[in-house]
């Protein structure tokens, strides 16, 4: 099935999300006159690749037309393309490839990224930030309830997420002779409100399954989780932690 995105429920922690993607930017070490942002959903962090490089053309890729309609609306300067990364490509080598929090979602994430970094130019760079908690709790409980009767039938094959280590991608340049700097951090998000958990998967990982859900089943589904999602992520007087593993990948091309 195809996940319609919801820009408005992706943004809700618009904060925490782009706060990755801030510090993945200012570890990239070159000067870029062309820049695409790969998976730039709503196009609320191309500013932040526009400030990187506040002199180079900035083009923004993603699959889900609902984003790039608001991206185009919001930021009517850049260029927003709807495009499938598995398939695109530039017309012409750019100097930097940025992408967040988008290839978990690429099956053979690898091989597309192979590809792309034939575009390239020498000297230019290829940096990415993806998740890597798909062991946590709210990830485990999310597959376990849909594996579960009278969901099963549906959710079957919905919103996998392909993980890849910081050791996996470190090898992956290197070996392709990409001088290669990788990392992993853990944030302790601090979310507010009630079932804040759920507010935070919901526009992202959930999403998938929900929509696979037909009406009646949708609501159940929704209800049942979120009640495991509290004992999981107990509220505090504070705000409800979550912690979110990312890793960061950042490959410069030989001159």
């Amino acid at each position: 099935m195809t996940t319609v995105w919801d820009p408005a429920l992706y943004l809700r922690h618009a904060d925490h999300r782009g706060r990755p993607f801030a510090e993945l930017l200012a570890r990239v070490p070159v000067d870029a006159a062309t820049v695409v942002d790969l998976g730039c959903g709503a196009g609320n962090l191309t500013s932040m690749v526009r400030a990187r490089w506040p002199e180079a053309t900035v083009v923004g890729v993603d699959s889900s037309p609902e984003m790039i309609e608001r991206a185009r609306t919001d930021d009517p300067g850049t260029t927003y393309l709807v495009e499938d990364v598995r398939t695109w490509e530039p017309e012409a080598p750019v100097d930097a490839i940025v992408s967040n929090a988008m290839f978990q979602w690429v099956p053979d994430q690898l091989e597309v990224i192979e590809r792309l970094l034939q575009h390239v130019a020498p000297g230019g760079a290829f940096a990415l930030q993806v998740p890597h908690n798909f062991d946590a709790p709210s990830h485990r409980i999310l597959a376990d309830l849909a594996a579960e009767d009278p969901y099963a039938e549906h959710t079957s094959g919905a919103g996998r997420a392909y993980g890849t280590t910081a050791a996996e991608y470190l090898r992956f340049f290197a070996d392709r002779g990409w001088s290669a700097d990788v990392w992993e951090t853990t944030y302790q998000h601090v979310l507010p409100g009630e079932d804040a958990v759920w507010s935070w998967i919901s526009g992202t990982g959930a999403r998938p399954f929900v929509q696979a859900l037909p009406d009646g089943l949708r609501e159940q589904f929704v209800e049942e989780y979120k009640a495991r999602l509290r004992v999981a992520y107990p509220r505090e007087s504070w705000g409800t932690a979550l912690p979110f593993d990312r890793v960061f990948a950042v490959a410069v091309r030989e001159r």
